[in-house]
């Protein structure tokens, strides 16, 4: 087990937006979170990231309570993440933007290093032809891969996928579903969102699924797509979702 969440709780007002949710991810596993639009998911990584604090619980990382430490340090210990609406240095080169990532992430690494960690982590994302160019000059897909980039430039230890896949036509969805398989042969724990439930069903060890701030069932995905409270908080048509997990 490399991360722990215990009974978690964030509140926003009135608003409860996670609401005593625990869940374990093992190390080397995909574990995907799932649930409607307002379901509290990227308020659960924002307290996993150290972007908030929780009015309760606890976030355990590689044996260490990491609850309501700042985002630097969290990242420094082992934790990267992308964002569902990226967010590129867009006055910076490609490979600059990635080299931010190694001079900030776990290694702490100098610009020399930063650079030669930046270009393998290029080639490996399938950016590195795009090196030179700024950053705000790609594309969608590309500054999809760019915000992978920099995340895994940080060496990571666990990495949070905000959304990755949208906004993707199907080929650039197959390509980077293998991005993320490589991802995890490398030895990278992932915890992703995702509302593609065609990739995510099917790349996914287990699934977690939330609504209204709170877990509604856990388990493999064939186990998910199964349970009633699952098909009338998300899912819909229960026969299309069972052909979805065939893998």
């Amino acid at each position: 087990m490399i991360l722990k969440v215990e009974n978690i709780t964030k509140r926003f007002g009135g608003l409860v937006a996670v609401n005593n949710v625990s869940f374990e991810v093992n190390e080397k596993e995909i574990l995907g979170i799932i649930g409607p639009n307002g379901a509290g998911k990227t308020t659960l990584f924002n307290v996993i990231s150290g972007i908030y604090k929780p009015e309760k619980g606890k976030v355990i990382f590689d044996g260490k309570d990491i609850t309501g430490l700042p985002p630097f340090k969290i990242a420094r210990l082992g934790i990267a993440r992308t964002h569902q609406i990226v967010k590129p240095l867009n006055e910076l080169t490609v490979k600059e933007n990635v080299m931010v990532g190694a001079c900030f992430g776990r290694e702490y690494l100098d610009l020399d290093s930063a650079e030669k960690v930046a270009e393998d982590v290029l080639k490996f994302v399938g950016l590195y032809e795009k090196a030179d160019l700024l950053a705000g000059k790609l594309n969608v897909p590309e500054k999809k891969r760019l915000e992978l980039a920099r995340a895994l430039a940080s060496k990571p230890k666990l990495i949070l996928l905000d959304e990755v896949l949208a906004g993707l036509n199907p080929v650039e969805v197959m390509e980077m579903v293998e991005v993320i398989k490589k991802i995890r042969e490398s030895g990278v724990t992932i915890l992703m969102i995702e509302h593609l439930m065609h990739a995510i069903m099917q790349i996914s060890d287990r699934i977690i699924v939330l609504d209204y701030g709170q877990k509604i069932a856990e388990g493999k995905p064939e186990d998910v797509a199964n349970d009633p409270k699952v098909i009338e908080a998300y899912l819909g048509d229960p026969e299309l979702v069972l052909k979805l997990t065939k893998r």
